[in-house]
């Protein structure tokens, strides 16, 4: 189809109404199941053509078993490998509805964090079944891979994998009961300075490992935090993730504020964004590095 035609097409179709035929409404859908936002997603069978609009969507794919399902993925989709060959339909805040279009899915999935509102309505406009992806808890990661599970026909691989899962974060929340509490800044940037407050999922993380988040009743998400702050609040780690795998410089230029417990006691912690910041089963990773940080920065606070 040539790019004029599909242009026309995505006209024609979103100028339609979004009311269903007589006959659609009268099939009766043999999968359902409600996504993050309360709506109910229905399909006739399981999806085979699947586009996923975040990187830790692409990667919950592959958990659910139906990683030869994507057709199409965002910028940053880069695991596992297999992720890095698949068509881009977009990225962070933007997609391509004639690329969309184009891939002709049976299922999008969404994130809600960086996909608008209005972004949505146009995809669903468009006919694709949309399904919105928000985990806001550690729980929330199972949920996503059993849902994508039931959704592709892969339901009883995906709730194996969520079980496992969710065996493994009740193992480490058992064996961190009885810690001593850690007071934590958990730095995403340095410029501008960014924390996250306690409904993120990064906090529940924090949370599992005895870690008390300093900015856990900030309103916004993602606070945008002042030097002054930090230093009344007085942290006894800092925790920071950064943009790759390896650890940000600038953690070091907390070392010119001596009055900072965490600099005092050396407690300057790094975490793999990858571990921590995707909503995916490798925030174990990402949970069991923090504790054994959290275990590092008691013992040092003990020494004092």
């Amino acid at each position: 189809m040539s790019r004029l035609s599909i242009i026309v097409l995505l006209a024609v179709i979103l100028g339609c109404s979004e009311q269903p035929s007589s006959t659609e409404s009268s099939t009766i859908p043999s999968i359902q199941v409600t996504d993050f936002s309360g709506a109910v997603v229905s399909l006739d069978k399981p999806a085979k053509r699947i586009i996923a609009l975040a990187p830790h969507i692409v990667e919950n794919v592959f958990s659910a078993g139906a990683g030869e399902q994507l057709v199409g993925v965002v910028t940053y989709s880069d695991y596992p490998e297999q992720a890095t060959s698949l068509p881009i339909v977009g990225g962070f805040t933007k997609v391509n509805l004639e690329k969309i279009a184009e891939l002709d899915p049976d299922l999008i999935i969404a994130w809600q964090s960086n996909s608008s509102d209005e972004s949505v309505a146009q995809i669903k406009r468009l006919g694709f079944p949309v399904y919105v992806d928000q985990p806001k808890t550690l729980n929330d990661i199972g949920k996503s891979i059993r849902d994508i599970g039931l959704l592709s026909g892969h339901a009883k691989q995906a709730n194996s994998v969520a079980a496992e899962y969710i065996n493994q974060v009740n193992d480490i929340e058992q064996q961190q009961l009885n810690v001593e509490p850690v007071s934590v800044f958990y730095q995403v940037w340095n410029s501008p300075l960014q924390s996250i407050n306690g409904d993120h999922i990064i906090s529940a993380a924090l949370e599992i490992c005895g870690g008390v988040n300093i900015y856990a009743d900030e309103f916004a998400i993602a606070p945008i935090i002042n030097i002054e702050s930090i230093l009344d609040r007085n942290p006894d780690a800092i925790i920071a993730s950064g943009m790759s795998n390896a650890r940000p410089e600038w953690l070091d230029e907390w070392s010119q504020w001596q009055s900072l417990s965490a600099v005092q006691n050396n407690n300057l912690f790094f975490v793999d964004p990858d571990h921590i910041q995707r909503h995916t089963v490798r925030i174990l990773l990402g949970i069991k590095s923090i504790c054994a940080q959290f275990d590092l920065a008691r013992e040092r606070l003990a020494e004092k």
